[in-house]
């Protein structure tokens, strides 16, 4: 068989990169016969430059930025010039991702972290470059893009010439019960009084009023918001990682593809990366597998989504504990397991 294995990362275990070696090596120890073809991807969050600087033909760039808490961080984008076009790629979790944060701070931080380390990234970008893409996903913040809008102001970036694209992990909307604070501010440590004082200074934000119902305007804790204020077009991350690194054309050479992330659950069907990969092997007819830590979907609604079926690496090793940390062998282990129950 052929198959094709498309992971995102594993959240704060796997590298999208190791996490598709980590499969990769249990398929080949199981069946060893098989062609197996590793495309690791990114959504738009953590994994989004490593994963298309190994596709396309670019530099890295390094700068040093404000981080969520205000101390200084290093970040990274990718700098692509083909065609006459010059295109950066910036990946908003370099700057503010929730990984930056220390987990006992977060309840402490939830509601003062800042994006201005995106808008720093942003300015830089925008010194010789014609496009920026802004991959949205992994963020710790909660602030509307308000630390990213004020640094853009502090350094009179003028991006009137410069076409500004979102690249959104999520479809939520700004505010209500799915948008930014309802739906992720929990995961960045936010108490329910948090997250209703967070609610409150979302919507509070008039330069985001227009724009807060459209889809993506949630991600990155309401910074896909502040990026559609300054005219961005939002496109699924997904997606363009998909295109960019040709996945289709590995798609149309598979008989079976595997994907994966950290936790494959109903967030994953609005506009995450299982649903790309799942949507383009649907288009050929092919099943698409998902490995994940945790599985919480529903059979009926993976398949509805064109997923054929998903393994918990968590239940095959037996508990969240061991699959954190012996995140590898875990997935290793998974994988021929899978291997064995698809592989002719």
């Amino acid at each position: 068989m052929r198959v094709l294995i498309a992971p995102d990362c594993f959240g704060g275990t796997l590298t999208a990169r190791e996490a598709a070696d980590a499969i990769a090596t249990g398929w080949r120890e199981a069946k060893p016969d098989d062609v197996v073809v590793q495309r690791p991807l990114a959504d738009g969050g953590p994994g989004f430059v490593d994963v298309l600087h190994a596709a396309l033909d670019g530099d890295i760039r390094y700068i040093i930025v404000t981080g969520p808490l205000g101390t200084p961080v290093e970040a990274r984008w990718l700098s692509v010039h083909t065609n006459g076009t010059r295109t950066a790629y910036i990946e908003s979790a370099e700057a503010c991702g929730l990984h930056l944060i220390p987990a006992d701070l977060r309840p402490q931080t939830c509601e003062t972290a800042t994006t201005r380390g995106v808008g720093e990234l942003v300015a830089a970008a925008a010194v010789d470059n014609d496009v920026i893409h802004v991959g949205l996903g992994g963020s710790g913040t909660t602030d509307g893009g308000a630390g990213m809008l004020a640094a853009l102001a502090d350094a009179g970036v003028d991006l009137t010439d410069i076409s500004l694209v979102a690249a959104s992990d999520v479809e939520n909307p700004l505010l209500g019960p799915h948008g930014a604070a309802h739906t992720f501010g929990p995961q960045k440590g936010a108490s329910p009084e948090a997250v209703e004082r967070l609610e409150a200074k979302l919507a509070a934000m008039d330069v985001l009023k227009p724009v807060a119902d459209i889809s993506g305007a949630g991600a990155a804790g309401g910074l896909g918001a502040a990026l559609l204020s300054l005219g961005a077009t939002v496109t699924s991350g997904a997606n363009l990682v998909r295109t960019l690194t040709g996945l289709d054309a590995a798609l149309d050479d598979a008989d079976v593809v595997v994907t994966g992330e950290g936790s494959f659950d109903w967030q994953s069907l609005r506009g995450k990366l299982i649903t790309a990969v799942a949507g383009g092997a649907a288009e050929r007819g092919i099943p698409c597998l998902a490995i994940a830590g945790q599985v919480s979907v529903g059979r009926r609604e993976m398949g509805a989504a064109g997923v054929q079926d998903a393994y918990s690496v968590s239940e095959h090793v037996g508990s969240v504990q061991k699959a954190i940390e012996e995140a590898r062998d875990s997935v290793v282990a998974t994988a021929q397991h899978v291997a064995r129950q698809w592989s002719r």
